[in-house]
C-alpha cells in the first residue's frame, strides 16, 4: 500500500498540470484572431458580465508582448445609469473607471447600448478579421498581417444601423496601419491603406 501512495500523488500532480497547461493554451491573451478566437473571447465577456449585459463600447487590442487585451464599458443594469470600464490583461480583469450616463428624457439608456448575441457577435468580427487579413495577404503581398486592434464602432445616438466592425491590421515587424469598417452584416464599407 505504501507504494501506491505515491503513484497516485505523481499521478494527481500530473493531472493538475495538465489541466493548468490546458487552461493557460484557453486563455483570453492567446486566443486567435479567427471567428473561433472571437467566440472564446465573447464567452468571456459573458462569464464575466452576464449574457444580457449591456455595452458601449467594446476592443480587443494585441500587443505581441502580452497578448490580447479586451477593453470594454458594461452595465448588468442599463437603468442605473452606471457603467465600468474594466480591461483583461493577462487573464486579469481590472476595472479602470466608474461612469455615470446620461440620456436624453423620454428614453431609455438600454437605447444607447448593444449586447452581445445574434446581431452583434464577435464571432462575426474575428470571422472578418480572418477575411481582412487574406485580403492583405492577396492584395498588397503582406506575408503576416497581424492584429492591432478590432472593435465596434457604436454610434453616440443609439441608431444600430450605423454600427460598424472596425479592424485595424499591421505588417508582422509594424509598420503601415491597415483599416477595414464593415456593416453588422459583414459588408465592407470602407478600406484605409
Amino acid at each position: 500500500m505504501k507504494n501506491f501512495t505515491p503513484k497516485l500523488k505523481r499521478l494527481n500532480l500530473l493531472l493538475v498540470l495538465l489541466l493548468h497547461v490546458a487552461s493557460c493554451s484557453n486563455s483570453i491573451e492567446n486566443q486567435p484572431a479567427t471567428a473561433d478566437g472571437f467566440q472564446n473571447i465573447e464567452n468571456a465577456l459573458k462569464d464575466q458580465f452576464g449574457k444580457d449585459a449591456y455595452y458601449t463600447d467594446l476592443t480587443v487590442t494585441y500587443n505581441k508582448s502580452i497578448g490580447n487585451i479586451v477593453g470594454v464599458t458594461v452595465t448588468e443594469i442599463p437603468e442605473s445609469l452606471k457603467m465600468g470600464q474594466w480591461n483583461l490583461t493577462q487573464g486579469n480583469w481590472q476595472q479602470n473607471s466608474d461612469i455615470i450616463i446620461e440620456v436624453p428624457v423620454g428614453t431609455k439608456a438600454s437605447d444607447y447600448m448593444f449586447q452581445l448575441g445574434d446581431t452583434i457577435s464577435l464571432s462575426k468580427l474575428g470571422a472578418l478579421v480572418e477575411q481582412s487579413i487574406q485580403k492583405l495577404k492577396d492584395e498588397k503581398d503582406i506575408k503576416n498581417p497581424i492584429l492591432s486592434i478590432a472593435g465596434l464602432n457604436f454610434p453616440d445616438n443609439g441608431d444600430i444601423s450605423k454600427a460598424q466592425y472596425m479592424i485595424n491590421l499591421q505588417p508582422e515587424r509594424g509598420g503601415t496601419t491597415f483599416s477595414f469598417y464593415y456593416t453588422l452584416e459583414g459588408d465592407l464599407t470602407k478600406m484605409d491603406f
